[in-house]
């Protein structure tokens, strides 16, 4: 008997068939899932930066010798301004500018660092009452003390005299001290603002509208102050008419720590020497476009005249060139281009960029111990900030009440204009 035999065709079909049931069988088996990723390490937490303190008030050592401070940096914060930072620490705009250059004031960049100047080179001047340095626009209190006690020094920030109104340099004295002055305007100055359909009362009350602020020290300089204001941020410019201007909060201290009867000295020193640690420093501030002398003729005999006599006594033949030791080419660079922090000229020591690198980098905050509460006083538009440089938001006050009529005591001053504020 023979066998039949099947058509190939279906077995084949037969075969597939089983094939595809076995694939769709491991079509709904569950696949392996992929490995995690692993895990991004996390950023490590941001330094802890030490918080700023005071740098207004120091106790003189002779490990200080001739400076005070230390050189700060900080980080622009989100809202901040070069005027913001510097009312934070209590320094003046020219100072942050000279520090800063190429920064811009209004527009300084978030999360930029820029160098707060706060360490200060001591006039070369007598250790007493108030000195008062006008190329550095700054001021310094130096108050009685006994032998046993250490000196003390105060020091803040001022605006003073714009071009053509100069605060008088030399000597004179506190006369008198007075809260709440009253600005008398004088004719002159509302004829001359009427030209300009800018109004001015015959007078001022004690209030938010009186430039002088809240407190007042009356000098032996007829019509010439040291005072307040009411617009802080032109302190650390040229933004007066002839007076010193301080803080309204550096001011309300000095009112109740100055007494009547200080002696006030008045310099012009755009560089400033002193020693520390057997290293002669400088401190370069910008030349005053009024001052007369010549700085590009006799130059070491020009700086030499800033040292007071123990420096140049000290430093000896090293001002006429005779001994190397003076980095007479720093000393030049450090002229031609301020930066209002202390560099070291002597004993081949780092420069400045040295000095700014290793300065240090603290909190962006108002430094414990400081005279603002950092709310009160606030600054305010770039266009107000422009028209008070400018001149046009503020008029030179009158002699107050009372005042002395007689010449004023020092040359300076009786060839000047004088105005009180």
């Amino acid at each position: 008997m023979m066998l039949e035999v099947l058509p190939s065709r279906p077995r084949a079909c037969w075969l597939v068939a089983l094939s595809l049931c076995a694939a769709g069988c491991s079509l709904f088996h569950p696949s392996q899932a992929p490995l995690p990723s692993p895990p991004t390490p996390a950023a490590p937490p941001a330094p802890v930066l030490p918080k700023p303190t005071a740098t207004h008030r120091f106790e003189l050592t002779p490990e200080d010798g001739d400076l005070v401070g230390y050189v700060q940096k900080v980080t622009v914060g989100k809202d901040d301004t070069l005027p913001d930072i510097a009312r934070r620490f209590d320094v003046g705009y020219e100072e942050m500018l000279l520090a800063n250059p190429g920064v811009d004031p209004w527009l300084p960049g978030v999360g930029r660092e820029v160098v707060v100047p706060t360490q200060f080179v001591l006039p070369a001047a007598p250790h007493e009452g108030v000195v008062v340095n006008v190329a550095a626009m700054r001021v310094f209190y130096y108050p009685p003390h006994k032998k046993s006690e250490p000196q003390l020094v105060y020091t803040h920030p001022i605006g003073i005299g714009r071009v053509g109104w100069k605060t008088p340099e030399g000597t004179t004295r506190i006369v008198s001290r007075q809260k709440d002055p009253v600005w008398v305007v004088p004719e002159s100055v509302r004829k001359e603002h009427a030209e300009d359909g800018d109004m001015l009362p015959a007078v001022v009350k004690a209030g938010p509208d009186n430039p002088l602020g809240e407190y007042a020290f009356h000098l032996s300089w007829p019509s010439y102050l040291i005072h307040g204001t009411n617009k802080p941020y032109g302190v650390g410019m040229r933004s007066s008419h002839g007076c010193m201007r301080l803080y309204p909060e550096d001011i309300a201290v000095f009112y109740d720590l100055i007494p009547i009867g200080t002696k006030v000295t008045v310099v012009n020193q755009p560089y400033a020497f002193g020693w520390r640690d057997g290293t002669l420093y400088m401190q370069a501030y910008a030349v005053m476009e009024d001052d007369s002398r010549d700085w590009d003729k006799n130059r070491k005999r020009l700086l030499a005249n800033l040292m007071n006599p123990k420096q140049r006594q000290k430093i000896g033949q090293r001002i006429e060139g005779a001994n190397n030791d003076v980095d007479w080419q720093r000393v030049g660079d450090l002229a031609h281009s301020p930066r209002a922090v202390p560099v070291p000229v002597t004993g081949n020591q780092p420069g400045l960029d040295t000095v700014l690198e290793s300065s240090m980098l603290v909190e962006n905050t108002l430094p414990e111990g400081s005279n603002w509460d950092g709310k009160t006083g606030l600054l305010v538009d770039e266009k107000t900030f422009n028209d008070l440089v400018s001149g046009k938001s503020q008029a030179p006050p009158a002699a107050l009440p009372n005042s002395p009529a007689s010449a004023p005591a020092s040359p300076a001053a009786a060839a000047e204009p004088a105005g009180t504020h």
